[in-house]
This record gives structure tokens, sequence and C-alpha cells, in this order.
């Protein structure tokens, strides 16, 4: 099946206009995956190396907080603890640095360091990080009783929260919460009968002792190496040559998709598209056939995962917060205009195989209107999926019939063992009018309070 989009090129768009829609997010959802190596040894990318000696402020010692391993020439491979002098940090994601143990100078990614001796650089802080997502992190199976982050408070400027895994007899696993107040005089408290000049002693303070808290801290919290914004400096397009196919890991509903799509538009896009819960873009080769690098992701597919591999042993608790971290990406994409209604098209998108007609909303698919709440219709139906445990939805049916039965009202029933109020949830999803179904910043607030304040009697089944 083949849609045709044409741009037509009236007056010269500024950066903004042109970017404000790239492609229907249904159309993205299928793309092929394969899994490819890069390759260090093939010529070194050419990198705009201009530097401004220093910077306001004087020179300030960073130190790295994980281990990074050279991709190009032209960046440094360092350890963690190890100390730089930055020369110029006035060019983004990358950073020219002088390495304090080895004197050599090059690019290193900046979300690798922090100032030295700062609350950024400790091993406990995790910066700008919601309670959902601190609790996700603790309650990750492994940690154990008194394991713990401090974080910014999300609800008063300038305090910090302190989030601890405990256990209970009624509640089991659960996190508990404190906010660390900042006083006057520039101390800390959790409580005012103990109090102290910064949050490094603070933390020091709550290991040795509990003194009023759930449980005295143990071990911080592990996290991973964030992701690099590009493979390197300026590095957002690549050579063909430097990478290697090894394995294809699958393919979606088009087969392969093939987008023919201004090259400044698409690096555009990759540099500006940053979300902790979207995928990251890498790099891309302009010339067709066109390849875009993203993270490699370890646990394939979300079908895959659900069907063959751990999924299948979630309960609902875990697969209702799996649709709650999608639907801020959603939230994300729209807010910033990567998507949007069609204010530009796209040249020959030649879509391979089939076109999903089960997850895409009737008017999107009879009409060819995409927007957002066409978006909020197919969530919909990626409920159905997480809670059946990958099953395909309207079973049963061809495509054909799904449109006919759609269109004359039919809607999914509840899947077996999922409670009637999730399944309301799915049906806001699926209303008719395009305008009654909910926004994705409402989807994600019930979802996220669904067990306190929905169904909180919640008690586990034989399969959710």
């Amino acid at each position: 099946m083949e849609q045709d989009f044409c741009l037509k090129k009236k007056k010269k768009k500024t950066m903004p206009e042109v970017c404000y829609t790239l492609i229907p997010l249904v159309f993205i959802w299928g793309v092929m995956n394969v899994r490819v190596n890069y390759n260090l040894n093939s010529s070194p990318l050419t990198l705009n190396t201009s530097v401004v000696d220093g910077h306001e402020g004087g020179v300030t010692i960073f130190v790295a907080l994980y281990d990074y391993e050279a991709r190009t020439t032209e960046d440094l491979s360092f350890k963690k603890g190890e100390r730089f002098q930055i020369i110029n940090n006035t060019e983004g994601d990358w950073w020219e640095a002088r390495s304090i143990a080895t004197g050599r100078n090059g690019y290193i990614p900046s979300n690798y360091v922090a100032p030295a001796d700062s609350i950024q650089a400790e091993e406990w802080y995790f910066g700008k990080m919601g309670r959902k997502d601190a609790e996700r992190l603790l309650l990750n199976p492994g940690n154990q009783r008194g394991i713990f982050l401090v974080r910014e408070s999300e609800t008063t400027k300038g305090a910090y929260s302190l989030s601890i895994r405990d256990w209970d007899e009624v509640r089991g696993d659960n996190v508990k919460h404190y906010k660390i107040r900042k006083l006057d005089n520039g101390g800390y408290y959790i409580t005012t009968r103990a109090q102290f000049d910064t949050l490094q002693k603070l933390v020091k303070h709550y290991t040795e002792h509990a003194d009023g808290l759930c449980h005295k801290l143990t071990t911080v919290c592990p996290t991973v190496k964030p992701q690099t914004q590009g493979l390197a400096k300026d590095a957002w397009e690549i050579p063909r040559e430097s990478l290697r196919l090894e394995v294809k890991l699958g393919q979606g509903c088009f087969g392969e998709l093939w987008i023919k799509v201004p090259q400044f538009m698409i690096k555009y896009i990759m540099k500006k598209l940053r979300h902790d819960k979207l995928v990251p873009l890498y790099a891309v080769v302009s010339e067709e056939p066109i390849y875009i690098v993203t993270e490699f992701m370890s646990k394939g597919s979300l079908l895959d995962f659900l069907k063959e591999g751990d999924g299948k042993y979630l309960k609902l608790p875990q697969l209702v917060d799996m649709a709650a971290q999608v639907s801020p990406c959603l939230c994300y994409v729209y807010t910033n205009r990567f998507l949007e209604k069609k204010r530009i098209k796209i040249i020959n998108i030649i879509l391979g195989a089939k076109f999903p007609i089960k997850w895409t909303a009737p008017e999107a698919a009879l009409y060819g209107r995409f927007t957002i709440k066409s978006d909020v219709w197919s969530f919909g139906i990626l409920q159905t999926e997480l809670v059946t445990k990958g099953r395909v939805p309207y079973p049963g049916m061809v495509n054909r019939e799904v449109l006919e039965q759609v269109e004359r009202g039919y809607r999914m029933p509840c899947p077996q063992g999922c409670p009637e109020s999730l399944h309301d949830l799915m049906n806001q999803c699926w209303k008719k009018d395009p305008d009654e179904r909910p926004t994705f910043e409402y989807i994600q607030s019930f979802l996220e309070d669904y067990f306190t304040a929905t169904e909180p009697q919640y008690q586990p089944g034989e399969n959710l």
C-alpha cells in the first residue's frame, strides 16, 4: 500500500516551520530495526574544532561520572573519577576538555561530567527526577531495603527529596520520600532537630543513623550510563562504510520503510527530539537507502517481550506502569511540535507490506486525518496488547471487518482479568468523536495514580 505526500515549495520556510510535522505517528511505529556495529577503524569523522580559550568565570575542574570510550580520533577516552579542565563549553552537548591526568585535549560528552566537589558529582544525586521515576528505579528487582537516591524536589524550588526503598507487612516493598529543606543560612534539614551545613553531611549522617527515617541509608541506587547526544561532536551524519550490518532484529507492519526527506530536517529532529523515555537517535546516513542509527534495545520489541520474554510474567501494576510511561512521550512529541496536523507533507512514503488498520483510528484509516487524538485511539489499542500479553487486537477479524464494525460502533470487550475501570479508559480512547477522547496528560495522571485512586483494593490474579 502506498501513501503519497507532496512537499510543496511555495516559499522558503524557517527551520521550526518546516519541522513542525514529520510523519503520522502510526507510520513510525513499524519501522525495521537492524543491529549495527559502529566501525571505529573507519576514516575519522570530520569535526568542527574551532575553540574559544577558557570561559567566563575562570577555570572550573570537572570530574567524570562514568567511564567513556572514544568513538573518533577527536574525542577522549576516560575513566570514572578522571578530572578535566574545560577549554570550551559553548558548543552544546560535547565540550572540549584537557585531561589533568594525561594532558590530552579532546571532546567529551557534557552529560558524563560534573563540577568537582559539587552535589552533581555525588553518586547519590540523580538531579531532576519525578517521584514515579524514582520509585521505578528503587523498586527494581535485586534492590534491598535502605537503598536510596537524592533528587530535585518536584514541588519546592531549591529543595530536594530523599527517596528510600522500604518494606512493611502491609504494603510490602515500597518507597518513602522525605523533603530536604534549605535553611536561610544555606544549611539543610529533614527535621529541624538535625541540621547540616551541606547535603553531603546530611547523607552521611543518615547512612549512620536512621534518626527518624524509615530505615538508615545503605547503598546508592544503581543507575546506568546516560546516552550521549549523537555518536560524537557534530557526527550526526556518518559514512555508510562506517556501519556493518550484523543481525536483522525484525521489522514492523510496513516491511522496509523509506522516507525521502530533506537532510537538514533529519538532523534537526535528531538534535532536538530528546526525552528519557524515547529511544535516542544517534546518526544518519542520508544517501539512499537511508539509515537512522538508534540506541540498541536489548529486550527487543514490546510485543516479543510480552509474548516470549520476561514480560509474560508481569502483573497488572507493571503493565499499567508501562502504559503510564508511554503517554508522556507522546505529550512531549506533540508539545514540541515534532508531530502536528499536517503543516507540511513528505515526499514518497512507500509502505512495504500492510497498513496497521487494527491500531488506527477510523478517521485516520478512512480519511487520512492523523492528529494527536488519533494517537490517543492507538494508545487505547496498546493498552489491550499490554493486558493480554501481546494478543492481536480484534481477534478473529480481518481488517475490512474491523473497519466496518468499528464504524458501526463496535468496541473490543473487556479483556479477561482486566478491571472494568481500565477498560473504561480504553473506551474513552475509542470515542467516535476525536474531541471527546482524553488528553495524554489526563491518561498519564490516571495511570500513575491508578492503584491508589482507582483500584486501591487490587489483588494479583493468576495472569494479571
